[in-house]
């Protein structure tokens, strides 16, 4: 990119929630290599992790390592395919591009094109914006989920349920609301179907889907 600074170091970053021959960080690390090599950066490391990205740090060694790495050799920038595979966490998220924009270590998020410091140094007022909202979104809908499961859990007792860890259809319910509670939030907000595609990762039937299935009951 024209204007740039001369350092270009990057390193690689990708991550699947588990091991095995259908899921393998391969073609995130391959489409990543591919446009460190279109920009002219010099990949210096990779990482991939095979790890739920809701684990605690301290359960992450790949992922600390790699921003460990990051601090300590001074790279220019981590590439990682979407903002999700830095983890589930958006708390965690956020800590860590802070951590890594304060030393001057930009990312690219490639779902979206954008990287978190601008060419000068200066922190990317569009990337702040979009982790911003995925942030607040997050923290609000995790608020409103405890609220509904304390309330549909206090009905179900009251009419005689048995208290335990739930079962069937209801449980599956309240895991899919958990996990897309992202999408739940940004649709509530009145945001394009698209636009919730590229922040989340999540494809623009799947969204449809989760709108129906949550949103337009009446």
């Amino acid at each position: 990119m024209e204007g740039q600074p001369q350092n270009k170091t990057c390193v690689i970053f990708s991550r699947v929630s588990s091991e095995g021959e259908r899921q393998n960080t391969d073609r995130q690390i391959k489409s990543l290599e591919d446009y460190a090599q279109r920009e002219g950066m010099t990949i210096l490391k990779t990482f991939s992790e095979h790890k739920s990205g809701g684990a605690k740090l301290e359960d992450r060694p790949v992922f600390t390592s790699c921003i460990e790495y990051c601090l300590a050799n001074s790279v220019k920038y981590l590439l990682v395919s979407e903002v999700s595979r830095l983890g589930r966490s958006t708390l965690q998220i956020l800590r860590a591009i802070e951590q890594l924009n304060e030393s001057k270590v930009s990312v690219y998020i490639q779902n979206l094109n954008i990287y978190t410091l601008l060419e000068n140094g200066e922190i990317n007022p569009l990337a702040s914006i979009i982790l911003v909202l995925l942030g607040e979104f997050a923290a609000q809908e995790r608020l409103l989920i405890a609220g509904r499961l304390s309330s549909g859990r206090k009905r179900y007792i009251e009419k005689g349920g048995k208290v335990g860890r739930p079962k069937g259809s209801l449980a599956n319910q309240e895991r899919e609301q958990e996990k897309y509670k992202t999408v739940i939030a940004l649709l509530k907000k009145g945001v394009s179907h698209k636009t919730i595609a590229q922040i989340t990762g999540i494809s623009p039937t799947t969204v449809q889907r989760i709108k129906n299935k949550y949103l337009n009951t009446k």
